[in-house]
């Protein structure tokens, strides 16, 4: 078969080989994929899903498939990394449900923009000495590539909680570490604090996630130690980042000082420090363009032409959920907001950038067994995905999503039927205690409360759909536990057939780090695409020149026109190149005519 495009045509060839027109037709197929990957779903209308209907939507799922998985060969010049912060299968599920009931679908038949990813893996969560795992140890596993210890940052196995001293020798490195040395922009992006357990251990090396700022070190260690917060503006990495947006401005101020939108609340610093003045004096020290900004307004005004280090710090603490959000001037930019402004900022960077994008209230939604609050998380982040497509292309930009771990949250029913609003009940009532139930429940957490001396509490007439609804849980706690199951990893663009099967949360960092060439090997890189064990996936290989060694210029726009008059055309076969000059390729094109003038 071959598919014929404006630009040129794809030939089936030996060993998995393919002629391609290299220059437009690649930008035409990586504008093309992100086309197909964001386009909103049509209106939901009536349709018989008859044996037809899914033969069909196979067919085009296996052509969407193929197409995207050909924009995985070459290096990823840009990384993307989603958190979903305790996003596990089940959360997937129901919040694409949900979204696709926003939508006017039935909800199950729809697919999350990263649903449509080509690569999917499972990570386990657990840590050195947790079987269910911990925000910060996940993070560092996840960030940093080594399994850590409950409650530490950016330790290997030999950090101890709160032992000062074991974070001398158990430090790590993180991504943005990796990106650093390697020439790229750097940036974070959080809806909690910027100091908190998941974003944080991408720069710092703590025997305590819970020392955001000096007053949590214990006197003993106060010389010895320094706080997340203060690491974050005078250590490496943290002070070389270049976009830092989340919320936690308690942190940075001292206690002399009010907040300046929470006017009642004053920092928490005790050694007098004011480290959002010190961010912006190291940054004109050092004659950076750097701007602080602490509301929308100010957000709005940034011109990303003209700023190479932003730091946005909008909230005394977390920043709000995006249903309680002020969306006016003094309020504070949307998570989707931020990740826009990021990467325009980063993407002027010639050898590319490294962006943590973290959606962290859903985390916090589950720990209050507030489904609703938690799901409309999701749809958050899912936007933020289709906003990173827009302003990047897959042909040189690797988007990964995932969850730091789990919750305990289930999604059952008997019999449900379709279209069953996700945050309802079950069409039927227990058969044991006669009460209707919702189909979203917790396995533990403040949702045990709504019991009664005669058991479960009875929830007909509520309202299980209010964004406050608190679903019910088996077990009591004052605040919901994680859950310890694997947890899903989707992946798009260049090295994202890397992620695949079943692996260690300690697996993604390094997978990053071969697809973007900044892990310690990366003699990979050096080589033609065609020769690289790694993009063997079949389909058209991108140029050689489109991997160039480390450190080398980008080429001109002369040398691509130069190098697209010498080589118009490759015919790739295994791992043999051949170049057709544009004279040879047009004898052939008029062989068949003149055979038949003949």
């Amino acid at each position: 078969m071959k598919r014929a495009s404006r630009e040129g045509v794809w030939w089936p060839g030996s060993g998995g080989g393919v002629m391609v027109m290299t220059g437009k037709m690649t930008m035409t197929m990586a504008g093309l994929l992100v086309t197909l990957l964001c386009m909103p779903h049509a209106p939901a209308t009536a349709r018989v899903e008859d044996r037809d209907f899914w033969y069909s939507q196979a067919k085009g799922h296996i052509e969407d498939i193929l197409n995207a998985r050909r924009a995985s060969n070459g290096y990823a010049k840009n990384v993307i990394l989603f958190v979903g912060d305790g996003m596990g299968v089940s959360t997937v599920t129901a919040g694409r449900i949900l979204k696709g009931q926003r939508e006017g679908y039935s909800g199950e038949e729809y697919r999350l923009s990263f649903e449509k990813f080509p690569y999917v893996a499972l990570a386990k969560t657990y840590n050195i000495d947790a079987q269910i795992g911990d925000s910060s140890a996940c993070a560092t596993a996840l960030l940093c590539g080594v399994k850590a210890n409950v409650n530490t940052l950016g330790l290997d196995h030999r950090g101890k909680f709160e032992d000062c001293m074991s974070s001398y020798t158990a430090g790590v490195t993180s991504i943005i570490d990796w990106a650093q040395k390697h020439g790229k922009s750097t940036g974070i992006v959080t809806n909690t604090r910027i100091t908190h357990g998941t974003p944080s251990a991408l720069y710092a090396r703590s025997p305590s996630r819970y020392w955001e700022d000096d007053a949590k070190i214990p006197a003993h260690s106060h010389a010895s130690c320094k706080d997340i917060a203060r690491q974050l503006v005078e250590n490496e990495p943290g002070k070389n980042i270049n976009v830092l947006m989340g919320g936690g401005r308690r942190h940075w101020l001292p206690l002399t000082d009010f907040d300046r939108e929470e006017r009642n609340q004053r920092g928490r610093r005790t050694d007098g420090r004011n480290l959002l003045d010190d961010w912006v004096r190291d940054k004109k020290t050092r004659d950076l363009n750097a701007e602080y900004v602490w509301n929308k307004a100010q957000f709005d005004k940034v011109d990303p032409r003209h700023t190479d280090y932003l730091l946005g710090i909008f909230g005394y603490s977390h920043l709000d959920f995006e249903v309680d959000r002020n969306k006016g001037p003094l309020g504070d930019p949307s998570l989707v907001e931020m990740t826009v402004k990021a990467i325009q900022i980063l993407r002027k960077n010639p050898h590319g950038f490294f962006l943590m994008v973290e959606a962290g209230r859903m985390d916090h939604a589950h720990h209050y067994n507030m489904a609703a609050r938690a799901l409309d998380e999701v749809v958050r982040l899912d936007e933020c995905v289709q906003a990173a497509m827009k302003h990047t292309s897959p042909s040189d930009t690797l988007l990964v999503v995932t969850a730091d771990h789990s919750h305990t949250i289930t999604f059952g029913g008997a019999s449900v039927p379709r279209g069953n609003p996700v945050l309802g009940l079950d069409t039927e009532i227990s058969d044991l205690d006669g009460k209707p139930y919702t189909t979203l429940l917790y396995g533990n957490g403040p949702g045990y409360a709504q019991t009664t001396p005669t058991g479960r509490h009875d929830l007909t007439g509520f309202n299980t759909q209010d964004i406050n609804f608190v679903q019910q849980a088996a077990v009591p706690r004052k605040y919901e536990t994680h859950g310890g199951e694997d947890v899903p990893v989707y992946a798009i663009g260049p090295g994202s057939h890397l992620f695949s099967g079943t692996v260690e949360q300690t697996y993604i960092a390094h997978a990053i780090a071969h697809a973007a060439c900044i892990a310690e090997d990366n003699s990979h890189c050096e080589k033609p695409p065609s020769d690289d064990a790694c993009a063997a996936a079949p389909g058209p290989a991108p140029a050689p020149t489109s991997r160039r060694p480390l450190g080398q210029p980008p080429p001109t726009v002369e040398d691509e026109k130069q190098q697209t008059r010498d080589h118009p055309w490759a015919w790739s076969t295994g791992t043999r190149t051949r170049t057709w000059t544009a004279y040879h390729a047009l004898t052939l094109l008029m062989l068949p005519v003149v055979l038949v003038l003949r």
